[in-house]
C-alpha cells in the first residue's frame, strides 16, 4: 500500500479535477490518499462544495486533509473554508506543511 499526499497549489478547477480523480482511484485500489489545498487553491473549496461531485466525494470519503490557514486568510476565504468544516492547517509558519505527512510515510505530489 502506498500513501500519497496531493499538495495542490494552483487554483484551476480543471487541474484539481485530476487530483480528485487520482486520489479516488488510489483509495479505490487500496492505497491511502490525502489532499491539501495551499496557495491559490484555497479559493476552490467554497466554489466546489455541493457543486462538484468529485470534490464532494473526496470530502465525504475523508480524503481532504485540510486547507492552508494563512493563504485562506490572505485570499479572503478563511471564514468560508472554516464554515465548510475543513481543517485549517498552519503548522509551517502559518501555512500547511508537508513534513508531518512525510514523517507518516507519504509521498508528496504537487499540483
Amino acid at each position: 500500500m502506498k500513501k500519497i499526499l496531493f499538495y495542490v497549489m494552483g487554483g484551476e478547477t480543471m487541474c484539481v479535477q485530476h487530483v480528485f480523480l487520482n486520489a479516488l482511484d488510489l483509495k479505490d485500489n487500496g492505497h491511502e490518499a490525502k489532499i491539501i489545498f495551499e496557495g491559490q487553491s484555497v479559493k476552490l473549496p467554497p466554489e466546489l462544495d455541493g457543486k462538484n461531485k468529485l470534490y464532494d466525494r473526496c470530502r465525504d470519503e475523508g480524503l481532504i486533509a485540510g486547507v492552508c490557514k494563512a493563504c485562506s486568510a490572505q485570499l479572503g476565504t478563511l471564514e468560508q473554508n472554516e464554515a465548510l468544516g475543513l481543517t485549517m492547517l498552519s503548522d509551517m509558519s502559518g501555512h500547511a506543511g508537508i513534513l508531518p505527512f512525510i514523517n507518516d510515510g507519504y509521498e508528496v505530489i504537487e499540483f
